[in-house]
């Protein structure tokens, strides 16, 4: 493995991981035997999910459904929770995307230690601890690409603040995963391939950031060969089974990978401009990526010609392009032409105006995900990588 691993390291993961076609059909079973009052949250067309509805209530659960039909607000947050504590729920289901996962997860948090989000987040709020871990939790994502599944946090917007935080806390890990590829199936290529890029994002910044291990990176690579020989196929084919079930086991593998060895520039970059448009988060990170791994790869061979991650650039050329003798360029260039080959537009598309330059590399030299960077890059820098994308 090229790079310098972690001497000392702490890994974390959901208290058990159930994957395959199907498994989704346990649902019922699982949530008995945490509760008998539950909270589902659901997206944005329920009625796709009412037969997962049914089974649970016919397993003599009590319901209360919360619907999500956009990405997760404080407010949002706030009336969930509410709902929650009325319904005196005991177990919180998350079935869905991953703002969906993250609205679950939220939720989850603040039935157990009360008050209002804006005391526990990050950045815009008191930041304080979540000092007891979230009532039980069962997440099962109907998309592939954001690994909320298995992270430790909860990515909200403020929109007094348009900005993007978590809340973050080992106490978030849900008690149970359950991936199901099947319900990736009906998947429009469009999402298909937000996910997919996202998920890639969420594999290279942690192999070649501040914080790298020996079990993320393993994970890391594995889910990059799966992403390089299936993201075209289940974009071309949703119905591809093989494929699918690459990207869901890519998109877990990329969750766990960012809980555990963090994030970098582009993620920083993404949190801001999620919460200044409305941009998908996965397309704000493909237009972002190539330009962020080209800025890092110059600052490390100007500013640290050692650094360990520039052999690791080298190393991720090589599994996405399968050419052993592959440049860290190689890289770069198949990550272009994989965002060409689906559409990813650049942010001058998503609602970005040039006075918004100077607040967006302001706040993303300050975003938390900016700094498990490789390097410290300077606010020229990111200039260079908005202006770029």
């Amino acid at each position: 493995m090229a790079g310098a691993e972690s001497a000392r390291f702490e890994f974390a993961a959901p208290g058990r991981i159930v994957f395959g076609p199907g498994v989704i059909g346990t649902l019922a079973q699982e949530a008995a035997a945490y509760a008998k009052r539950v909270l589902v949250v659901t997206g944005r067309h329920p009625q796709r999910w009412q037969p997962i509805l049914d089974r649970l209530r016919s397993s003599g659960l009590t319901v209360e459904v919360f619907h999500v039909d956009r990405e997760p607000t404080v407010n949002m947050v706030r009336r969930g929770t509410q709902l929650a504590a009325s319904a005196s729920a005991e177990l919180v289901v998350g079935v869905g995307g991953g703002s969906v996962m993250d609205t679950a997860k939220a939720i989850a948090a603040l039935l157990a230690n009360g008050g209002d989000p804006l005391d526990y987040l990050e950045v815009v709020g008191a930041g304080r601890p979540l000092t007891r871990p979230a009532v039980p939790l069962i997440l099962a994502p109907t998309t592939a690409g954001t690994g909320t599944e298995a992270t430790k946090n909860a990515v909200l917007l403020s929109e007094e603040h348009r900005v993007k935080v978590s809340l973050r806390s080992q106490g978030l890990l849900p008690c149970l995963a359950l991936i199901d590829p099947e319900l990736t199936y009906g998947l429009p290529p469009t999402v298909t391939a937000w996910g997919g890029l996202d998920a890639l994002t969420q594999l290279i910044e942690p192999f070649v950031g501040r914080r790298p291990q020996p079990i993320t990176d393993a994970l890391c690579l594995d889910g990059m060969h799966r992403i390089a020989r299936s993201l075209r196929r289940a974009y071309a084919d949703g119905s591809d089974k093989t494929a699918r079930m690459d990207l869901s086991l890519a998109a877990l593998f990329s969750g766990i990978a960012l809980a555990n060895a963090g994030l970098g520039v582009v993620h920083g970059f993404a949190s801001v401009v999620g919460g200044m448009t409305e941009a998908h988060h996965g397309m704000v990170c493909a237009s972002l990526l190539p330009a962020g791994m080209q800025a890092n790869l110059t600052a490390l061979r100007a500013r640290a010609p050692d650094h360990p991650s520039l052999l690791r650039y080298a190393e991720l050329a090589s599994a996405l392009t399968g050419q052993a003798q592959a440049r860290p360029e190689d890289g770069i260039a198949w990550v272009e032409q994989l965002s060409r080959e689906l559409g990813v537009a650049p942010l001058s598309q998503m609602g970005l105006l040039p006075q918004d330059m100077d607040v967006l590399v302001e706040r993303t030299a300050e975003a938390s995900s900016t700094k498990g960077n490789p390097i410290t890059l300077t606010h020229a820098e990111l200039r260079g990588i908005a202006q770029a994308s």
